[in-house]
């Protein structure tokens, strides 16, 4: 796939996600209008983009994000990163910026109510550590945690307070805790992958993975540093977090690998497990934590730390038993996330290694779209049935990733700061 093809491949989606009253679309769903990850905002952000590209009509966007706006919304508990304030104001920023003076209001409103859940949830978090709890995935995660809530902060500049009590915690959740007489890590869940109490992991798990464990937390970390928000004690966690990192890595004859957790038994022998060729998405596995690592070395000024990652990075994009193991095109585990960690951390990197990680992303897409195919087929075929059209795993979110390598209007945009993955964190003020 070329750039001009990702723009082709973006439009295509964008027109067939046209009308929000599609009857196609799950619009009954309860989440539809709330849900970044599957519904609405993560069509009505990929309108803005093509907008901002000067592909499609500003109408468009206009109109999905009034969709997007046209009811109650979910704030507090039941509210994070991908459903509710947060999601929608991330939208809605993204918005502001590429349509300047644009729902300053709506966005003052929501920012209040998530400067309010941020206080709860880290006073809560305290309180949990005090008494010498094990945390829940949910605390500190990017999906649904205190991570994704600081990833929306770290753009609103009135929200300094709140972010750096986010980061404070986040230190925090970094030193060893003691729970039952033994000494775990601060982010050690008592629960299964998922959240729930799962026989298969008895005493826990410790969750390696960007979207539901220590990865995002320190993508986080590094982002904010970068951006000179920095707290007591963030480049000492940002180290720790790394050399935990360094501990579980496993080696590949491709290079290495992380795996997705470590579970009480390999915690206690002090052994991961059997390296083996799995999948290298952002949500869990190489290239995520690579992303991330990359941050790391550059927000601490570590050369090492950030070429290792890059290494890492392009060995797993270019590891035919790893991407043997990836099945389908979307943003969080598929092929168009893979492409858009690899434009991601090219844009970050030096020169030789750009030019590797850059040669990677039309090959990646080309497991979307292969080169010369109809961009309205591989936009119908993303689509299917019209169950997925969001931005996690559905077609939206491979439509951005296709314009973000084909268009140079995205330079800059901040659509993927829920991701943690772009150093274009751009805050509004």
């Amino acid at each position: 796939m070329n750039p001009a093809h990702g723009e082709q491949l973006a439009v295509a989606v964008g027109d067939l996600l046209a009308h929000p009253d599609d009857p196609a679309l799950p619009t009954h769903q309860p989440w539809w209008r709330q849900s970044l990850a599957l519904g609405a905002p993560g069509i009505a952000l990929l309108h803005v983009e093509l907008a901002a590209a000067g592909l499609r009509p500003w109408q468009r966007a206009h109109r999905w994000l009034a969709v997007v706006t046209s009811g109650p919304v979910t704030t507090g508990a039941a509210s994070h990163s991908f459903h509710g304030a947060p999601a929608l104001a991330h939208v809605l920023a993204c918005a502001a910026v590429r349509h300047p003076g644009a729902y300053a209001g709506a966005l003052d409103d929501l920012d209040v109510a998530i400067a309010a859940d941020a206080r709860r949830r880290v006073a809560a978090a305290h309180a949990r550590i005090d008494a010498g709890v094990l945390p829940a995935l949910a605390e500190f995660d990017a999906i649904r945690g205190l991570t994704g809530i600081g990833a929306y902060l770290l753009r609103r500049p009135a929200n300094d307070q709140e972010l750096r009590a986010v980061l404070e915690y986040l230190v925090r959740l970094t030193a060893p805790l003691s729970c039952d007489e033994k000494v775990l890590p601060g982010w050690w869940a008592d629960s299964g992958p998922d959240g729930r109490v799962d026989g298969r992991f008895p005493g826990g798990h410790g969750n390696i993975g960007m979207a539901h464990g220590i990865g995002g937390p320190l993508a986080l970390l590094s982002l904010a540093a970068l951006r000179g928000v920095v707290v007591e004690g963030q480049v000492a966690a940002v180290t720790t977090i790394c050399d935990w990192l360094d501990r579980w890595r496993g080696e590949t004859d491709a290079g290495p690998i992380w795996p997705y957790w470590i579970s009480r038994p390999q915690l206690r022998a002090g052994r991961a497990p059997t390296a083996r060729a799995q999948r290298p998405s952002w949500c869990y596995g190489t290239a995520g934590l690579a992303r991330a690592q990359q941050l790391a070395g550059i927000a601490v000024g570590d050369p090492v730390r950030r070429a290792f990652a890059e290494e890492a990075l392009a060995c797993a994009l270019s590891d035919p038993h790893q991407l043997a193991v990836v099945t389908d095109a979307s943003l969080c585990h598929g092929y168009a996330g893979l492409a858009h960690l690899a434009q991601r951390a090219a844009s970050d990197a030096p020169p030789d290694t750009t030019g590797r990680l850059t040669a990677l992303v039309p090959r990646l897409l080309n497991k979307v779209g292969p080169a010369g195919a109809d961009p309205h087929r591989t936009a119908a075929a993303l689509l299917g049935d019209h169950s997925r059209p969001g931005l996690l795993d559905g077609a939206a979110g491979v439509a951005l990733a296709a314009l973000s390598y084909g268009s140079a209007a995205s330079t800059g945009s901040a659509w993927d700061s829920c991701l943690l993955s772009s150093l274009s964190n751009r805050p509004l003020t």
